[in-house]
């Protein structure tokens, strides 16, 4: 996971942002919903995601996004990651879909949230071919904001059904609320 901060996204570890990965037992492995996946060659990590119970927050995200995702029914995809030689094997969708079913083992999840940046190679087209965009927060400018936030479905389960909001009617491609 380090090895993403460093090497991938080109600005190292920030506490206020990565502090999960300095301590994985007490994020991932203790609390009875989260989860931690990694996948092994010999004694090497070659990918990993994870599952907490955790909704975006704002700031850093918009507040509609923290709006409507709420805190006890969001499971949130963190930490997904392949390393270079390994990928395009199908790791990242075998490990992404250990993650959707456990959450969707957990009655009290609702939803599958997750965002990625990117500018990281293949991302955005991996993301979009396993789960749904639902708002493009890019900005234009390559220096700054390039994420994109997605939710993966449970099988008859929507952040909706919780009254985040009425369920929008969809028409001729058009969201309306």
């Amino acid at each position: 996971m380090l090895d993403t901060f460093y090497h991938v996204f080109g600005h190292g570890y920030r506490p206020q942002w990565h502090a999960d990965v300095i301590d994985l037992a007490d994020t991932y492995l203790r609390p009875e919903r989260h989860a931690l996946f990694v996948a092994t060659l010999g004694d090497e990590v070659v990918g990993t995601t994870a599952v907490r119970a955790a909704a975006p927050q704002s700031p850093p995200h918009p507040q509609f996004l923290a709006d409507r995702y709420p805190q006890a029914s969001t499971a949130q995809l963190f930490r997904v990651y392949v390393r270079p030689e390994h990928r395009r094997r199908g790791l990242a969708r075998a490990l992404v879909d250990l993650a959707t079913g456990f959450v969707a083992a957990q009655p009290s999840y609702r939803v599958l949230y997750l965002h990625t940046d990117t500018r990281v190679a293949g991302a955005e087209a991996f993301w979009r071919s396993v789960a749904e965009p639902v708002h493009d927060a890019r900005d234009g400018r390559p220096d700054t904001h390039q994420t994109v936030h997605f939710e993966i479905p449970l099988p008859g389960r929507t952040a909706w059904d919780l009254g985040a909001g009425h369920r929008p009617e969809v028409a001729a491609g058009l969201v309306s609320r």
